[in-house]
């Protein structure tokens, strides 16, 4: 790094949940890290996170993530540990189970289709699953609306707070001696003897390793690797109520209560490109949804209400790649940063300071989709 004499083991481009986590696991390793950002002006996904821990329904077409996510969601208690030892700082994590409400007889049909599928690919034994009617969803969840027909229940999820979550791995990245750039918005990457020359708005760097975790700005940075991670945006939109004495002891797919007290409520998905605002519409249905999931939330205030972009891929799994061109490249992109927090905290840097991506994580190569592609 040019600014320090000379370069860095590893620059992590992506100041996220992803990149952040990432950064973090490798500083703890060690190794010298620079983690490049735009800093508060980027299109954090981690604004538009629901704040959830969450294995149930995952995996659905790809058992690899529905174990993946469970691995996680196991290493998360230890994560959350670590943080507070490092930074001092709480997480919220709490993980006493999760519930998926359905609000119809058709979507709790669907959820057991779901759930019954994803146990059958993984094995029984290795996702634990019970699919409620009313009464039985109703003991998990006291206040429960009349018209709820029931829902579906799993002991792996839990939740956190995403945003002091990403303060924390900020704080233990820079702890453990990372250095942390905001205001870098990289530019151009160029591969050089002995690594890559880093061109951005805060200077030029070198770095032995790369790793590019920047979330929608990812497919433009990773061509420059010749890698293809083609992700597009999801606008998603959120609202949080006043706070309230402790209710709802779990969380659930429409609300959850926040370790502060208040009742975050959401989320929706919508394709609509770069937009980041807010429509009415779109908030009316969520309150409506939630209201007769908890009809107690009708005489809470709402404080905030908002709108931010997060990721998707074209099947909804991560992409985990390392350049076949310029092997000292790696890629990482999905729109789980809350719930894969713990493995890409604790897992993936090992990948990165050693041979790379091992095989039984090949299926989340970007590879597929060529394969999808060119049939």
């Amino acid at each position: 790094m040019t600014a320090n004499g000379g370069p860095v083991e590893v620059a992590v481009v992506g100041g996220g949940l992803v990149g952040a986590a990432l950064a973090y696991g490798l500083a703890r390793r060690g190794r010298s890290i620079l983690l490049l950002d735009e800093g508060d002006v980027a299109l954090r996904a981690s604004r538009g996170n629901f704040g959830l821990v969450w294995v149930q329904g995952k995996g659905r077409g790809l058992p690899a993530y529905a174990l993946w996510s469970q691995r996680s969601a196991r290493l998360w208690a230890e994560l959350a540990a670590q943080l507070r030892e490092d930074t001092a700082i709480d997480v919220g994590h709490s993980q006493r189970g999760g519930a998926l409400i359905a609000m119809s007889e058709e979507e709790l049909a669907g959820f057991g289709e779901m759930l019954a599928e994803i146990s059958e690919a993984v094995g029984p034994e290795n996702y634990e699953h019970e699919l409620l009617d009313h009464d039985g969803l109703a003991k998990l969840i006291p206040g429960l609306g009349p018209d709820v027909p029931g829902g579906s229940f799993t002991p792996y999820d839990g939740h956190v707070n995403p945003l002091r979550l990403l303060r924390a791995l900020h704080a233990g990245f820079q702890t453990a001696g990372g250095d942390y750039r905001p205001r870098a918005r990289l530019a151009h990457i160029e591969a050089v003897e002995g690594g890559f020359e880093l061109r951005s708005q805060a200077g030029t760097f070198e770095a032995g390793k790369l790793v590019i975790a920047a979330g929608l700005a990812t497919p433009d940075l990773a061509r420059q690797v010749a890698v293809e991670a083609p992700i597009h945006p999801v606008h998603g939109q959120l609202l949080i109520t006043e706070r309230a004495a402790p209710r709802l002891a779990i969380p659930t797919n429409i609300v959850r209560q926040t370790d502060e007290g208040g009742f975050q409520i959401g989320y929706s998905n919508d394709e609509l490109g770069y937009v980041t605002g807010t429509r009415l519409g779109v908030l009316r249905d969520i309150a409506h949804n939630a209201v007769r999931a908890l009809p107690y939330l009708a005489g809470l205030r709402i404080l905030r209400t908002w709108g931010a972009l997060r990721i998707m891929t074209p099947d909804g799994f991560p992409i985990y790649a390392r350049s076949t061109e310029h092997p000292g490249a790696f890629v990482f992109a999905c729109h789980s940063g809350v719930t894969l927090a713990a493995v890409h905290a604790m897992i993936c840097p090992g990948w990165i300071d050693g041979d790379g991506i091992p095989e039984e994580q090949a299926c989340f190569s970007p590879e597929r989709f060529d394969v999808q592609t060119t049939a």
